[in-house]
């Protein structure tokens, strides 16, 4: 395929296909993500993916083929092991008279195709797919990982010795874990009941039921799992957590594991981190031009505090994962204290809270401030000792980055000052708040339109602050307003939904708002004077999503307003 970015900016660019601003802002953005150029574009919406992936199969001399249109035959497919699919980025389809049709995202590849052909024993016809069109012929897999942990359930619940009951376990975790990764699950749920095991996995922030397990089997798997995060297996009382890792395609995925004993058991939940929450920039998140340019105001700014507030699972690590990575250069030394440490930053030293050992966030942040740091990250400000210490070190000459639970920006000031924090203090040390939430995307390969419906504009009109919302952003009229859902296909699972992205609000600390701090304002009036400055606030900027297809209507106000 095309590697290089000039290739990509010739058939792009010149053209006309895309703007070079959108361009250049899409590769600065895949250098700084580490995330392939060709998928940022597709995502952004800058190109349809099948447009793009006939445009660089015309530059390879190659036929493209639109896995869309294709009919992924389940004994073909399984010709190619995942592992090996993932790692060589090639699919076995279908047959055809000619051969079997693999699609294979670098055909130029002869080592590929001849180790292909080797395996498979059969003429092979190859065509050029996206990164994209891969990954959507590899959730094809899933179902044979639902077959293969079915089997190995029932070949657990049957009498074997106990070095046959230990291999199977072994395998019967590694396909939990790879059913998981495959489903896009963010945390992976073994909840014991009296009567079954219940595996349940997050996806994209809501709960899904997957599967029923005996309950003879809850001490084989558990214990399996505390080998593998290597915790104690004698300790059933108290709640452990641990760590783990397991591959997929040569990749290793690390997992963060926690069990909290039950009535009924030990209830295990398994946190996948995903390697893609590390690639996000800033504007993957969801940011928009207006509230990007805030932001990056203050992450220019030398001291002070930037701050990320919402609810659990909002997405905050990840936000500040993405401004430190802006900030990680070699001219400056990071320090961070979390709980836990996600995902290890080359160049930053990170320290884990370890409670044992007296090593808190308050205790680790004045330990971090002698270690001559010029950027310090405190995971979350949890008291009053911690966010004292954060705003002297903001006011020492630091910036500091930070998370907070608040359900709102102009509500986490007035939170500081609750906290113990002279009011002068949050106005000179405050750069800017970052509210946010997390909405499910429409899965864009069965994304359709539909006219507004007479429930929908109902709830509107009848609603003061809804309609006004809509007002402002150009609907004063609701009448042949356009929104749009997923219809539901194999690539989302039938939920209209893959993926997830940020709503957001953030407060930048002017002149008139310091005022309000100092003065003790409620969160009301500060949240009034934002919106006279130009602030959007999390439900503006959802419908502004939910208008231009990024996610529903349904989705925003499910999640504004839980």
């Amino acid at each position: 395929m095309v590697k290089t970015p000039e290739e990509l900016k010739e058939l792009l660019v010149v053209p006309g296909l895309i703007k070079e601003a959108d361009f250049a802002l899409a590769q600065v953005d895949s250098v700084t993500s580490g995330q392939s150029l060709v998928e940022l574009l597709v995502e952004r919406d800058l190109i349809k993916d099948e447009q793009l992936g006939q445009l660089i199969a015309e530059g390879l001399g190659v036929h493209f083929l639109d896995v869309t249109q294709e009919k992924v035959e389940p004994e073909v497919l399984t010709l190619i092991p995942e592992a090996v699919a993932r790692e060589l980025g090639a699919v076995a389809l279908n047959r055809s008279a000619q051969g079997i049709k693999v699609g294979m995202i670098n055909p130029t590849d002869l080592e590929a195709r001849h180790a292909l052909e080797k395996r498979l024993g059969e003429p092979v016809v190859t065509f050029f797919i996206t990164p994209r069109g891969l990954k959507e012929v590899l959730q094809n897999y899933r179902g044979s990982i639902k077959d293969e942990l079915n089997a190995l359930v029932a070949k657990l619940a049957t009498s074997l010795t106990k070095d046959e009951q230990n291999e199977t376990a072994v395998k019967t975790v590694d396909a939990i874990l790879q059913y998981g990764y495959q489903a896009r699950a963010s945390d992976i749920h073994l909840e014991p009941s009296r009567e079954k095991i219940l595996l349940r996995f997050r996806i994209d922030g809501v709960m899904h039921d997957m599967l029923s397990l005996p309950t003879t089997l809850e001490e084989t798997l558990v214990s399996r799992i505390k080998v593998m995060a290597r915790l104690r297996i004698d300790e059933h009382l108290t709640a452990q957590d641990g760590k783990l890792q397991f591959n997929i395609g040569g990749n290793p995925v690390d997992v963060r594991v926690s069990i909290l004993p039950v009535t009924t058991g030990e209830n295990v939940v398994m946190r996948i981190l995903s390697e893609e929450s590390r690639r996000f920039t800033l504007t993957d998140l969801g940011l928009r031009e207006g509230d990007l340019v805030k932001v990056k105001r203050a992450i220019d700014n030398p001291h002070g505090m930037i701050l990320v507030t919402g609810p659990t699972g909002s997405g905050k690590t990840t936000t500040v994962y993405a401004v430190m990575k802006i900030l990680n250069t070699r001219e400056v030394h990071i320090s961070t204290i979390e709980d836990p440490v996600e995902y290890e930053i080359k160049g930053v030293s990170q320290i884990q809270v370890n409670a044992k050992a007296n090593l808190t966030f308050a205790s680790g942040l004045r330990s971090i401030v002698r270690q001559d740091p010029d950027i310090i990250m405190v995971g979350e400000i949890r008291d009053e000792e911690t966010a004292g210490i954060a705003v002297n070190s903001a006011m020492t000459g630091h910036l500091v980055l930070s998370t907070l639970h608040s359900n709102d920006a102009p509500t986490t000031l007035p939170r500081l000052l609750d906290m113990k924090i002279e009011p002068f203090l949050v106005a000179s040390t405050v750069n800017v708040v970052i509210a946010q939430r997390l909405v499910r995307k429409i899965c864009s390969r069965c994304r359709q339109s539909y006219q507004i419906t007479a429930e929908e504009k109902k709830m509107i009109e009848t609603d003061e602050h809804l309609k006004n919302i809509f007002a402002e952003v150009g609907y004063k009229k609701l009448d042949g307003l356009t929104f749009y859902r997923g219809a539901g296909c194999a690539v989302c699972g039938q939920t209209g939904y893959n993926g997830r992205i940020g709503i957001f609000e953030v407060l930048e600390m002017t002149e008139k708002i310091k005022e309000l701090v100092v003065a003790r304002a409620s969160s009301g009036e500060v949240l009034k004077m934002a919106e006279a400055g130009g602030m959007s606030t999390m439900l503006e900027d959802g419908i502004t999503k939910a208008l231009d297809g990024t996610t529903t209507l349904e989705e925003v106000l499910r999640v504004i307003r839980v």
